[in-house]
């Protein structure tokens, strides 16, 4: 017997058999477990829990069913494998924070945000969502494939009909031997809206598609920073996101603000997320944050980041975004089987694929509806012949002694098929009334009606593809929905301008150099010669020097006395409220010791068509092109050609074509057109723009709006209104004329300003009180005047900086409202 045995043992190369086998198994799990279809989106055990619970009746109007049973269901008839592989995978299946549609409507504990596991299966509750039932549409109708289970003892099918989608809406994650998929999930409106594209143009692009579908979007809203992975990813297959958390500014007791985290990252713990980020305080690798704690609920997400006193809320987010999972990088991998094979797929290789499937979906589907009524139109048309000659019918049948006879007689005497016959024998009594008769016929019209039209369509691909779009029409009015996740423009590393709401603010700089931002809404209107709120808690020998309007999305010029330009963006100023100091200036821009900020203005962009006009002590005029600044740098550049006396003082924006208005200490103005002041390159001394008198200097500078008036302010409170075409247009140079008088009572000119009835003023006297009030409380009157009260000052007090706020426009095409006279505000300085 042993020498037997001997004889039937083969040699096999280990190494061989080895490869042979691993082979094997890796194919195995490739196919068999840790890829998705590309045309249903669902691995294999996804699709047998869900085939399994629609088998035992648990759709979404029915009563929730003990998970435990539903688990047995599943390894008792399809999945040979661990129990907590197919509840894992269950409960994913309901969990809102994974899929953006979920499958499964769970009724119990089925974990958390926050990494927190699902309770036990034998406590939790589950049935198919409304929307899972769409994967299952027309299974009974052979419009897919079956096979045998893993014991043969019954059938499972080997992709479900999927009325939607599902690989894209839901996406998918899986490794496998030697491969991963991860596919992000997307929005089902925009996905059906791609198909429509393909539908009608097979030629489609992904940049056509992607103007219906755009990107990813994760259940759990947040940021795509960037569209270049998302393009990458759409054409090969392969790309890199960049996602961020969803990050606002609150004002909160003490003058502090705080940080509140709506939606974090898809996949991103919030608990762990927050122990890190406690613990980066702690170890003071991000300063600023005093505390951190979780105040979400059922109504959402609120995770809430107080800062400390004076702390610039952008740089703390930038530091989280550097340095905790507020910022992930989600890595694209479209991955799928397409017939049976693992494919990286493109974006419109997903669709193609599911449109074919669709199509061999409802092809199958009408011909088994058509078989089904050329089988039903056989027998009606039996049971007609036998209800015409019914009692010669009854005649056979009496006359017959078993029903083979029967079955004979019915078929001999009228020409019917067996089929007719077993129907005619099987027809109940009540279905000889003429009321029965007429159902049968109508059912016959009814049917040859439908024949014709199933016909129809298995004839006409054109007709195929119309139902294709209706049926997806109706899924997407069904259950479309908004975009939960916001695709940003990706500017560089770290830019989170997007991230903050463009909002107004007052810009103050004070004498001894501090700059701070304030939501214009906190100085309140006055009327004309009010007493002012405090706009600023300063020290007696510090005084508001500089004031202008903008936005949180503007670039910020800053030009110095030194005729050098500096860039910031308002949204990386301080912010504080009206009685606040700020924050020194020197701590956000590099200036060197002498330099002092003598101009500021807001730009959203660096266009060759605008310019900027500038104005020194002296009265010489620069101008040159908006783009020569496109470049910012953080040690600034040379703006002007400055003499040792003299200084910069007034910067203005202009769009090439408006007229300058240029104002003395003294009380003097003149008025030119800028075409008399040719564009020049940075770096130059300029020309004359005004002839000063011995002692006098010039004041500020204002580019004329069309229809506004000039609003002079002295430093004791007072001024005045006066047309435009009061002040005679001159060229460039000369003395110009009496602007308004400077006696005792007004004192020295501060500043001028070109202002329309519609515009509103903010007022900072040098002790920080503030006052808003409205243009048009303060009439028009002449040129050569002493003008009216302006504010009423405390003793000792002296008016000190000005700024107007336009009246709000509406962007074109936007619904929202903007500033436009933040390109061109400038501050008005002593």
């Amino acid at each position: 017997m042993q020498e037997m045995n001997r004889e039937n043992i083969l040699p096999i190369n280990i190494e061989e058999e080895m490869q042979a086998s691993y082979i094997d198994y890796s194919m195995s799990v490739i196919v068999t477990r840790a890829l998705p279809d590309v045309r249903d989106g669902l691995k294999p055990v996804h699709r047998r829990i869900i085939y399994a619970m629609h088998d035992e009746g648990l759709v979404h109007n029915k009563a929730h069913s003990k998970c435990a049973g539903v688990v047995g269901e599943v390894l008792k008839n399809y999945h040979p494998h661990g129990d907590s592989a197919v509840y894992d995978a269950l409960v994913r299946m309901a969990q809102h924070w994974n899929l953006r549609y979920p499958l499964i409507d769970g009724q119990g504990n089925f974990g958390s945000v926050d990494g927190d596991s699902a309770a036990a299966y034998r406590y939790t509750e589950s049935r198919l969502s409304a929307i899972a039932e769409l994967l299952l549409r027309d299974i009974d109708k052979n419009t897919v494939d079956f096979a045998a289970n893993f014991d043969g003892r019954t059938t499972e099918p080997t992709v479900l009909p999927a009325s939607f989608p599902n690989l894209l809406v839901n996406g998918s994650a899986g490794i496998a031997v030697g491969m991963a998929t991860n596919i992000p999930p997307h929005n089902l409106r925009e996905t059906i809206d791609a198909l429509f594209v393909l539908i009608n143009n097979p030629e489609a692009t992904v940049s056509d598609l992607m103007k219906k579908l755009p990107g990813p979007d994760f259940p759990t809203g947040g940021y795509i920073h960037g569209r270049a992975g998302i393009r990458e990813a759409y054409e090969t297959g392969r790309g890199r996101l960049c996602l961020r958390a969803r990050v606002m500014t609150e004002q909160i007791k003490g003058g502090r603000e705080a940080l509140i985290v709506t939606e974090i990252p898809y996949q991103v713990n919030k608990a762990n997320l927050i122990t890190d980020i406690a613990q980066l305080a702690r170890d003071k690798k991000i300063q600023g944050i005093s505390d951190i704690r979780d105040e979400s609920d059922q109504s959402g997400m609120r995770i809430v980041i107080e800062l400390r006193k004076g702390e610039v809320p952008q740089v703390i987010i930038n530091q989280l975004y550097k340095m905790t999972q507020m910022q992930v990088t989600f890595g694209v991998i479209l991955l799928a089987l397409d017939g049976g094979r693992p494919r990286y797929l493109s974006l419109k290789r997903i669709l193609q694929c599911y449109l074919e499937h669709r199509r061999e979906v409802v092809v199958r589907r009408t011909r088994f509806d058509l078989d089904k009524a050329r089988k039903r139109i056989h027998i009606v048309k039996g049971l007609l012949i036998a209800v015409d000659a019914i009692d010669e019918v009854i005649r056979i049948i009496r006359g017959s002694v078993n029903v083979e006879q029967a079955r004979a007689g019915l078929k001999s005497g009228f020409g019917l098929t067996d089929e007719q016959c077993q129907a005619i024998l099987d027809m109940p009594l009540r279905r000889l009334t003429s009321l029965e008769i007429d159902k049968l016929q109508a059912e016959h019209d009814e049917l040859v009606k439908l024949i014709e039209e199933l016909a129809a369509i298995l004839s006409d691909p054109e007709r195929v593809t119309q139902l294709i779009r209706k049926e997806l029409t109706e899924v997407r009015e069904k259950f479309g929905d908004e975009r939960q996740t916001e695709i940003i423009e990706a500017e560089g590393e770290l830019t989170i301008e997007d991230l903050i709401a463009e909002e107004r603010m007052v810009v103050t700089v004070s004498h001894q150099g501090y700059i701070k931002r304030t939501p214009t809404n906190l100085y309140r209107r006055q009327r004309r010669g009010g007493r002012g709120v405090t706009g600023a808690d300063l020290k007696d020998e510090d005084w508001v020097e500089h004031l202008f309007v903008g936005t949180t999305h503007n670039y910020i010029l800053f030009f110095t006395n030194k005729g050098k330009a500096y860039w910031l963006k308002v949204h990386e100023l301080p912010q504080g409220g009206r009685a606040t100091r700020g924050r020194p200036i020197v701590n956000l821009l590099t200036l060197e010791s002498d330099e002092r900020i003598e101009a500021m203005i807001p730009v959203d962009k660096f266009s060759s068509d605008r310019y900027l006009l500038m104005c020194t002590r002296k009265g010489q005029v620069v101008r040159n092109s908006l783009d020569l600044y496109s470049n910012p740098r953080k040690v600034g550049i040379k703006a002007i050609n400055i003499a040792d006396d003299d200084d910069l003082i007034s910067v203005r924006l202009t769009d090439g074509s408006q007229e300058m208005f240029i104002a003395t200490r003294e009380g003097m103005a003149v008025r030119f057109h800028e075409d008399d002041v040719r564009p020049m390159g940075r770096f130059v001394g300029g020309v004359r723009g005004v002839t000063l008198n011995k002692g006098d200097e010039v004041i500020g500078m204002q580019a004329l709006r069309p229809g506004s008036t000039i609003l002079t302010v002295c430093e004791h409170g007072f001024g005045k209104r006066t047309e435009a075409e009061a002040y005679r247009l001159t060229k460039r140079g000369g003395k110009g004329v009496i602007n308004i008088r400077t006696t005792e009572r007004n004192g020295n000119v501060i500043a001028v300003l070109d202002v329309l009835d519609t515009d509103e003023l903010i007022m900072i006297t040098q002790q920080g009180v503030a006052i808003r009030s409205k243009v048009s409380d303060l009439r028009v009157i002449s040129r050569a005047t002493q003008g009216v009260r302006l504010i009423n000052l405390g003793e000792g007090d002296r008016l000190n900086s000005v700024a107007r706020i336009e009246e709000d426009k509406e962007i074109e095409g936007g619904g929202g409202a903007e500033d436009e006279a933040l390109e061109g505000e400038a501050p008005i300085e002593e």
